[in-house]
């Protein structure tokens, strides 16, 4: 893999920062589209920065910044993408703030949200299809990821419970196929 210049790094997360809205869910396929075509991360590798992205506290979107900029350029990748990242959200935001006091009350402003929000979630639904198919690889696993997400959607059981659950049972599940018992 060739270097990633820090102005490149810059540009495709400004470029997904600028473009996605409803947070960090929403720019996970922008953003495995713009890595894996340049390739600068496979498809394999984008699940895990998503998940160490989840498990630090934070925004989803920052935190993959982070740990995407730094996979390619250290440090100072880190702080280039989070900034590509950020950027442009906060010039839009403090634009409407000066510019636009009343826009909420505004009727074309609220069909607009209106109209973004079941595309939010359709780009998060296929980003989840999309990792699924290429990291979920038995049934018993897509079992799992079935059974996690009607029991958070259905059941409104914590996200938190069902993955205590889960590390408990696959931490057990491995010691007894090493043929150790608990």
């Amino acid at each position: 893999m060739k270097k990633v210049s820090l102005w490149q790094l810059f540009l495709v997360f400004a470029k997904t920062g600028a473009f996605t809205l409803g947070g960090g869910y929403v720019m996970i396929p922008a953003l495995q589209e713009e890595m894996s075509r340049r390739g600068w991360i496979s498809d394999e590798e984008l699940p895990d920065i998503v998940a160490l992205a989840q498990s630090a506290p934070g925004l989803l979107a920052v935190n993959m910044s982070i740990f995407a900029g730094y996979k390619l350029r250290g440090f100072r990748g880190s702080v280039t993408a989070t900034l590509g990242s950020v950027l442009p959200s906060f010039i839009i935001i403090l634009l409407i703030a000066m510019l636009f006091a009343n826009f909420k009350d505004n009727i074309y402003v609220m069909k607009a949200f209106l109209g973004i929000r079941p595309v939010a979630v359709a780009l998060i639904a296929a980003a989840a299809i999309k990792m699924g198919r290429k990291n979920v690889r038995t049934w018993w696993a897509w079992a799992l990821c079935i059974g996690a997400a009607m029991g958070v959607a259905l059941l409104k059981i914590s996200a938190i419970y069902i993955l205590l659950v889960l590390i408990v049972a696959a931490a057990a599940f491995s010691l007894i196929r090493e043929g150790r018992r608990c």
